[in-house]
């Protein structure tokens, strides 16, 4: 797996209409349920993988823009280093945009929450993650934070087309960690 970077999140309860049996909230690294703590794209401080280096790097942005933290979770995250294109049914290999700097800080306590499976169709910032957005997880076992519990049942339901006809992909398996106060 490969640091990808981290992102303050409003996490969200299991909206009534995912009607997936015990999901108590929402872990996903798509925005489209837990929202981001901004539209941050616009900040142009993010990193190659379209997230941050380091806390701090998004805590500077919530100062200067007077940005209210409290009450959001603070997820690291890493990524399978290949991403997997429904139509072809391979894996490939990505990686950061160059134009952006890459040095992720890893933390030193982080607790492991599950794997998302997450789309990256401009392969650029994340997009939708389908056990949510899409409500897959009705039909597929998640956690209680609509993620995965184990990275092999995240690349076998891919590989087996339980993600095709969900949303375009290609997609990127994501390891979702909190960590800190957090824990």
């Amino acid at each position: 797996m490969i640091p990808i970077g981290y992102l303050y999140k409003k996490v969200a309860a299991s909206p009534d209409w995912l009607a997936a049996k015990g999901i108590v909230d929402i872990y996903s690294l798509s925005s489209c349920i837990s929202e981001d703590f901004a539209d941050y794209i616009n900040y142009w401080k993010h990193n190659g993988y379209w997230l941050f280096n380091s806390p701090k790097d998004i805590e500077d942005i919530a100062k200067q823009e007077s940005i209210d933290l409290s009450g959001m979770t603070l997820f690291y995250y890493e990524v399978y280093e290949y991403e997997f294109d429904e139509d072809s049914g391979e894996w490939s290999v990505f990686t950061p945009e160059p134009s952006f700097a890459t040095d992720v800080q890893i933390p030193e306590d982080n607790r492991l929450e599950g794997f998302d499976v997450v789309t990256f169709t401009a392969h650029t910032s994340p997009e939708c993650s389908p056990l949510s957005c899409n409500a897959l997880a009705r039909k597929i076992s998640v956690n209680h934070h609509c993620l995965f519990n184990l990275f092999a049942d995240a690349k076998d339901a891919l590989e087996g087309g339980r993600f095709n006809n969900s949303e375009p992909g290609p997609y990127r398996i994501v390891a979702v960690y909190t960590f800190g106060s957090n824990l």
